[in-house]
């Protein structure tokens, strides 16, 4: 069990207890979810503190906890229960907290240690649970994507198919979008993140990037679409990053490195003289939040990082001309009997419209 993976990294650094306060963080080792919530965690105790909002909830649902009522000032009860727990070590997210807030966490009678990251090779790797989870989100995402097709058509604008979206994920029992989509039409397409506007879609490309939450875990996909004809130009973009994300699923697979799918899709878009519109990783880790460790990247310390079975994370080669059109294809991938395996049924072909 994850709860028991964290117990024992608190005893192996050893401290005596550690502070959880981003809401991620809380609902991935509790289940809970809530906007005021906050986790102390020892190697033998597990306790989360929520205000009046919150807390018969959690008193039901979390029946094997100790669950404690907020009352006044979060920081200050935190503080007055930790010492009442008698543990004077503590660990916090540092990267998850402001400045303020470590401000108040002062206290002569406890030393906080920062700690950036402190659950992310614990996260990096899915149980199998987690995997079915988001195997079924990912099986939603693809319905919703499948009835888009009958929906698209010239002169609807971008904003339009994204309340169409946003219709089907609550009719599929979602709670929600995992990021805002993205419909990105014609140059727009060129931009990575575009925002989606409300200017008319027209023949030509269509980009769309959506995901939506399933029982606390998100999904992330992209196709890039073509209505109309499309022209050489376009042909020859789409299959350069077609093969680019095959060669980079060919990579996937347990004691590579992530560097190494990466490289694969960037090298073949390089060969093709594209490199330069290349401009973002091949990929990220993903569960109950969007973005997550590892970065699929040949630079920095995450392209060293060892493919473990469980890793969940996603291929996504993009190909971006400015002014012109861009052309990405996501797929999240689970590492699965030591290779990788994209949850999604929707191939990577090219659609026309």
């Amino acid at each position: 069990m994850k709860l028991k993976e964290a117990q024992n990294l608190i005893k192996k650094v050893g401290i005596d207890g550690f502070l959880f306060s981003s809401q991620a963080n809380v609902f991935y080792l509790s289940g809970f979810r809530s906007t005021h919530a906050y986790i102390i965690l020892t190697p033998s105790s597990k306790v989360l503190l929520t205000d009046g909002r919150y807390y018969e909830k959690a008193r039901a649902q979390l029946k094997d906890w100790e669950v404690v009522l907020i009352k006044g000032r979060a920081l200050r009860t935190i503080k007055n229960y930790i010492r009442e727990m008698g543990i004077k070590e503590v660990g916090f997210e540092s990267d998850r907290v402001s400045y303020d807030f470590r401000r108040k966490l002062k206290s002569r009678y406890i030393k906080w240690v920062p700690f950036s990251n402190f659950l992310q090779d614990i996260r990096a790797v899915k149980t199998r649970l987690e995997i079915d989870i988001m195997r079924e989100g990912v099986k939603k995402s693809d319905s919703i994507f499948r009835s888009l097709l009958e929906f698209i058509r010239p002169g609807l604008r971008e904003i339009d198919v994204r309340a169409y979206i946003v219709e089907k994920i609550f009719e599929a029992g979602s709670t929600g979008e995992s990021f805002p989509a993205i419909i990105a039409s014609g140059e727009g397409s060129a931009i990575p993140h575009w925002e989606t506007s409300t200017r008319p879609i027209k023949e030509g490309p269509l980009l769309i990037d959506m995901g939506l939450m399933w029982n606390g875990y998100c999904t992330d996909f992209t196709r890039t679409l073509y209505i109309g004809t499309p022209d050489r130009d376009f042909e020859k973009i789409y299959t350069t990053v077609r093969d680019a994300h095959l060669f980079a699923l060919e990579r996937v697979r347990e004691g590579n490195k992530l560097g190494d799918v990466d490289r694969a899709a960037r090298e073949h878009i390089k060969s093709k003289r594209l490199g330069k519109y290349f401009n973002h990783s091949t990929g990220h880790g993903i569960g109950v939040e969007i973005h997550e460790f590892p970065r699929v990247y040949y630079k920095g310390e995450d392209s060293k990082v060892e493919i473990r079975e469980g890793m969940v994370f996603t291929v996504e080669p993009g190909i971006y001309i400015p002014g012109k059109f861009g052309v990405r294809l996501e797929n999240i991938v689970v590492v699965r009997n030591g290779v990788g395996e994209p949850l999604s049924d929707v191939g990577i072909e090219m659609i026309k419209l």
